[in-house]
């Protein structure tokens, strides 16, 4: 979740979301997101809005939090009722940061409660928590699953020592298969995340790091393309000449790798950065995400969705806690995206999934690009004929020009 909000209307006071928010919404998917915006360390490549404990200032603590932000769980569903909203279980429940686990595990579990006391849960619904494996033992493991957590996801990034340390990341890559075996003995599904294209990463570091995680066997890996972003530490670094700029050629030949490896290894990519050990160990929070499912986000910084409205909370825990003990809402600004922003979005994060989006959905230009990207080897030829667009390994790595040439930007 980037740190800067983006521009948009005044979000009311009251929270209400206009009636349009409704209609249909009983058809459609109900998801929470949790934002717990604390950090032992910023790390130099991050662009999201966390805090350690010296940038909190006053008003705000780690030990209050989970009180504050099951305030606003409280509110989410007064606001929803009241908004004509009908009721819905959830689906799915993600822990994002930041780093969750920093809190107490039954600060992260009588979360979750609130949630299910105020909305429900459904039977066999997926309840994430991000984690890095310095801030997990075997028993917060265990009372996260007795909790009713049911996936881990652990911030790996790679495996390779002076990697890690150019993106300022602190725990000991020897405690990451003893974090992932503790997680199993708790009866979770484990994802990893790693990151490529690390500035001064070799292809064989890059290699070492994907043969380390798929050694411990885990159900999902998210793979993921270093980006440099303004403000950040990292890119003042690159600008100042103290470490080499990221290549793009770089990024596709480690692309290519992982993918290779992670086939290889029995594990079936459904999005562009995404692999899973087959459909049921996929992440269906972030499935829900790219569907266009609704989904609230509560914590300083979060985005909501509901029926198309998109809403951003106050980006500060200060601001954000002042605002919740107020009883007033935390929302910052708020928008309905216009139809061509939403077909743009809509064919941006369907297309990134392997299955794909139809392409009775594009307008006539963008059907007429079909033939040109099946020639270009972008698209798959036997999923076009049966009137879907899914990408191949190319398509993968020039996704944004594939949603450029279907849009007839």
């Amino acid at each position: 979740m980037p740190s800067v909000l983006p521009d948009g209307d005044p979000a009311p006071a009251d929270g209400l979301l206009p009636a349009a928010c409704a209609h249909g919404a009983a058809e459609r998917t109900m998801s929470f997101y949790v934002h717990i915006p604390f950090c032992t360390v910023r790390c130099g490549y991050c662009d999201f809005n966390t805090y350690t404990a010296t940038e909190l200032g006053n008003g705000s603590s780690q030990s209050t939090y989970a009180a504050t932000v099951g305030q606003e769980i409280g509110f989410a569903r007064g606001v929803l009722d009241r908004s004509g909203v009908p009721h819905r279980e959830i689906d799915t429940v993600f822990f994002g940061g930041g780093t969750p686990t920093l809190l107490p595990a039954s600060d992260l579990v009588s979360v979750l409660g609130r949630i299910r006391d105020e909305f429900g849960i459904k039977p066999g619904a997926e309840i994430t928590t991000e984690a890095n494996p310095d801030s997990v033992s075997r028993e917060s493991l265990r009372q996260l699953a007795d909790g009713g957590f049911t996936r881990v996801s652990f911030g790996m990034q790679s495996a390779v020592p002076h990697v890690l340390k150019v993106l300022e990341r602190t725990h000991d890559p020897a405690r990451v298969p003893q974090a992932v075996a503790w997680a199993r003995e708790a009866g979770l599904d484990v994802s990893v995340d790693l990151i490529y294209g690390t500035p001064g990463e070799s292809l064989a570091d890059w290699r070492t790091s994907i043969e380390a995680a798929l050694s411990y066997e885990p159900d999902h890996i998210s793979a993921y393309a270093l980006i440099i972003e303004d403000g950040t530490k990292l890119a003042a670094q690159i600008r100042r000449g103290e470490v080499p700029d990221i290549d793009d050629d770089d990024h596709a030949e480690k692309y290519q790798l992982a993918d290779q490896l992670f086939e290889a290894a029995g594990l079936q990519w459904y999005e562009v950065s995404n692999w899973a050990r087959g459909e049921g160990h996929a992440c269906r929070h972030n499935i829900a995400y790219w569907q266009g499912g609704d989904w609230w986000g509560a914590g300083p910084g979060a985005h909501s969705h509901v029926g198309g409205l998109r809403w951003w909370n106050v980006k500060h825990p200060a601001a954000y806690q002042q605002r919740i003990d107020g009883g007033i809402s935390p929302g910052h600004g708020r928008e309905f995206p216009d139809a061509q922003a939403v077909q743009l979005e809509r064919t941006m994060l369907l297309t990134r999934l392997s299955s794909g989006m139809q392409i009775s959905e594009l307008e006539s230009a963008g059907r007429t690009k079909v033939a040109g990207l099946i020639a270009d080897e972008l698209i798959d030829a036997k999923a076009a004929f049966a009137g879907r667009i899914v990408l191949t390994q190319r398509g993968r790595l020039l996704a944004d020009l594939v949603v450029r040439e279907l849009l007839d930007f």
